[in-house]
């Protein structure tokens, strides 16, 4: 794995809760992969993780592969999401795929790719999102 912007930024409280782990990255193509270890407190009644748990796992993808891809320069913020659920996601090790396809000066538009530990296709994504400069984030 190469080294990217990711490797010095704290993770943020969303990302922990869903137990966000980088697993690879490459910054020149745009592509990242992140672990996730879902937890039983996720679950609908029927006993798979909540629809809206998954949407934020694909979310919390994406967004980073703009960041990675700009250097650290633009965070992502969403300004759409398109989630298709393809079958059910039960507790275990989950892993997101994402995809920049395009980064703009003020926009971005990436997808994503949930699967299975065994590489079962759950669900896929795609996002537009509004780039923030980094620097001026927080002002």
């Amino acid at each position: 794995m190469l080294n990217t912007a990711l490797d010095d930024m704290p993770a943020p409280p969303s990302a922990k809760l869903l137990g966000w782990r980088l697993l690879d990255a490459r910054p020149d193509r745009g592509w990242l992969k992140v672990g996730f270890d879902e937890r039983a407190e996720f679950c609908n009644p029927a006993g798979f993780i909540q629809g809206g748990i998954l949407s934020a796992m694909l979310d919390d993808s994406m967004g980073p592969a703009a960041f990675m891809t700009s250097a650290g320069r633009f965070y992502a913020t969403t300004i759409s999401l398109t989630v298709n659920f393809l079958a059910p996601a039960k507790p275990g090790p989950l892993i997101v795929e994402a995809q920049v396809i395009q980064l703009g000066k003020t926009v971005a538009f990436m997808e994503g790719k949930l699967m299975a530990h065994g590489g079962a296709v759950l669900a896929t994504a795609s996002t537009t999102a509004r780039l923030v400069e980094a620097a001026r984030a927080f002002r």
